[in-house]
C-alpha cells in the first residue's frame, strides 16, 4: 500500500517492492499473478480500512442521514493528514488504473459494499429523509458517486490550493461547499417535504 501510494500505479514497480520485502520478484507474481493482481489486493486492503458511514458516532447518526453526511465530509481532511496511504490507493484505485483493473474494482465495490452505502440508504429511507420512490441500488450509486467525487475533490484542495479558485473565487469556503453540495444532493435524493397550503400561497 505504501508504495503505490507513494509511487502511484504506473511508477510503482514490484521489483523495488520485492527489494524492499527482501523476497524474489517471482515470488510475488506467483502468489499475485501481476502487477494488477497485487495493487488490487492492496485496494481492497485500503478500501476496508477506511471508515463505513454507519461508523459515525451515535450522537451524529441520531442527528440523521445528511448530518451524518455532513460529518464526515467535515472529517475529509483526517484522511489525508492520517489516513493518506489507504486513501491515495483509494483514490489510484478510483482514478489512476486501466479499464480492465477499474471493472474488477467496480465489481468489488459492488459486491462487498466496503462503506455499507446500502445500510446507510436503508437508514435514511426508514427515517423518513431519503426517497423511496425510487430504486435502492439508483440511490446508491448516486450517493456513492457523489461522496467519492466531492471528497476528492476537497481532498485535492487540500493538497492543491488552487483547485478551486476559479471565475475570481477564493479558496477556503469548505463549509460553505459543503453545505451547498449537502442541498444539491437532498433535492436528488431526499424525501420531498410537504408544504401547508399557506406556504404554497406564500411561494405564489
Amino acid at each position: 500500500m505504501r508504495h503505490f501510494a507513494e509511487h502511484g500505479f504506473q511508477d510503482a514497480r514490484v521489483g523495488d517492492i520485492a527489494d524492499e520485502l527482501g523476497i524474489a520478484k517471482g515470488s510475488i507474481f506467483q502468489h499475485f499473478g501481476s502487477k494488477n493482481g497485487l495493487f488490487f489486493e492492496a485496494y481492497k486492503k485500503a478500501v476496508r480500512s477506511l471508515p463505513a458511514y454507519l461508523q459515525a458516532p451515535a450522537e451524529v447518526l441520531q442527528k440523521g442521514f445528511f448530518e451524518t453526511l455532513r460529518y464526515w465530509l467535515v472529517r475529509t481532511e483526517h484522511l489525508v493528514r492520517e489516513d493518506w496511504i489507504p486513501y491515495r490507493v483509494s483514490l489510484l484505485g478510483n482514478h489512476g488504473t486501466d479499464l480492465s483493473l477499474k471493472r474488477q474494482i467496480n465489481r468489488f465495490l459492488a459486491n462487498e459494499d466496503p462503506y455499507g452505502t446500502v445500510a446507510f440508504v436503508k437508514m435514511g429511507i426508514k427515517r423518513g429523509e431519503v426517497r423511496s420512490d425510487i430504486d435502492l441500488e439508483m440511490v446508491v450509486s448516486i450517493l456513492d458517486w457523489t461522496m467519492e467525487r466531492f471528497q476528492d475533490a476537497l481532498l485535492t484542495e487540500e493538497l492543491d490550493p488552487g483547485l478551486f479558485r476559479r471565475n475570481g473565487q477564493l479558496a477556503g469556503h469548505e463549509e460553505a461547499r459543503i453545505g451547498q453540495f449537502l442541498e444539491v444532493l437532498r433535492g436528488a435524493i431526499g424525501r420531498p417535504i410537504a408544504c401547508g397550503k399557506g406556504s404554497k400561497q406564500r411561494q405564489a
